[in-house]
């Protein structure tokens, strides 16, 4: 076994984009219907 394979790291890395790729899915989402859902919310309290 010259070439040691470092799976490791390779596996942390993969988390990581996972990680980030869901974060700006959800932040695009929230950039999206975040006032939507802000007028909703204003709507029900006025109502209220």
């Amino acid at each position: 076994m010259l070439f040691y394979p470092r799976e490791k790291g390779q596996g942390m890395v993969e988390y990581a984009l996972i990680l980030v790729l869901v974060a700006v899915v959800v932040i695009v989402i929230l950039a999206l219907f975040g006032p939507a859902v802000g007028n909703m919310f204003s709507n029900v309290i006025h109502n209220l």
